[in-house]
């Protein structure tokens, strides 16, 4: 099977066995194309080297000519573009094995989590109390008194977030039941539904508390029937999107100057833990990350503290 063959046979498969949109069809020829482009320009005045003879040199070969001037994502694309041809002829009998299997792409870097400032973080969290009138008209006074709920519903929301650092799947998973003010003297959220399955629990702070306490009399107002802590106007559970939405319009309502999101929020509160020199394998179970090394990430965010604590520590550093 020559490569014209071999291409439009891969063609046909991606868009009929794989039922893949003509957008990706388009992507994927385009990155085989700039192979078969790359080992011609390499066998220049050579016959064309064909599908059936590629072997991992080949594909090592282009990837060595990507770099420079592309970046990781770009690279790792190309590759598992090349990957999933491979594995076609495979299939078809062409390759006895995929000589891109073994081959590992560009570690992509991993971009540093945004968090908020103590202050743009106090603005968003206490808008829906602060913020005036938002809607652009007049409303009657059932929709007042409805939205009048919805606020007091965001703020325990937004409370709960900043203060426990729950991801907002693991919010939106919430149940009355999941309050547990009794046990240990103070307030504690059961995370049940952790990213893995995993369970665990963070207290509550004494703001979301309070924000907590005016919601539960709220939810009842939105007719909430089942057993979720967080409902909409429907009395139905929260999405994690409305929350997303919701985060949006309290932060433009609120005069936030970031671009916050609720995966914003459970940054600023891992960041501002360790900015008051909380340890970070108190916040690794915090954050219930798997491992240490997902915590570590927010040493880079807070230089501010690391140098804190190192001008107090070192004995040299306030030597002029």
């Amino acid at each position: 099977m020559d490569w014209d063959a071999a291409i439009a046979a891969f063609s046909t498969y991606l868009s009929v066995e794989r039922n893949y949109s003509p957008r990706t069809v388009e992507v994927y020829l385009r990155d085989v194309g700039k192979l078969r482009q790359h080992l011609a320009e390499k066998r220049a005045g050579k016959p064309e080297l064909p599908p059936s003879r590629l072997s991992a040199l080949e594909v090592r070969s282009q990837l060595a000519a990507l770099f420079g001037d592309n970046g990781a994502s770009t690279i790792s694309r190309k590759l598992s573009s090349v990957r999933a041809f491979c594995r076609f002829l495979v299939k078809r009998g062409v390759l006895e094995g995929n000589p891109a299997a073994a081959i590992r792409g560009p570690k992509k870097p991993k971009g540093l989590p945004r968090a908020l400032d103590v202050d743009d973080a106090f603005r968003l969290v206490e808008a829906p109390a602060t913020t005036g009138r938002t809607s652009h008209r007049t409303l009657s006074a059932s929709e007042e008194a409805r939205h009048a709920l919805l606020r007091l519903r965001d703020a325990a929301m937004l409370e709960l977030i900043y203060s426990t650092g729950l991801r907002v799947s693991e919010a939106c998973s919430l149940d009355t039941t999941d309050i547990d003010r009794d046990r240990y003297g103070t307030p504690i959220v059961l995370v049940r539904h952790g990213k893995g399955g995993k369970s665990r629990e963070v207290p509550l702070g004494g703001a979301a508390t309070r924000a907590l306490d005016a919601y539960l009399p709220a939810r009842r107002g939105l007719h909430a029937s089942g057993a979720a802590l967080f409902v909409n106007a429907s009395g139905e559970r929260l999405t994690p999107r409305s929350v997303q939405r919701m985060v949006k319009r309290w932060t433009i309502a609120g005069g936030v100057h970031a671009n916050a999101t609720p995966h914003g929020l459970r940054h600023s509160f891992a960041t501002h833990l360790l900015d008051e020199g909380v340890d970070l394998r108190s916040i690794q179970e915090l954050l219930g990350h798997a491992s240490l090394s997902s915590t570590q990430i927010y040493t880079k965010v807070s230089l501010d503290h690391l140098m804190k604590v190192y001008d107090d520590a070192h004995p040299r550093a306030k030597q002029k």
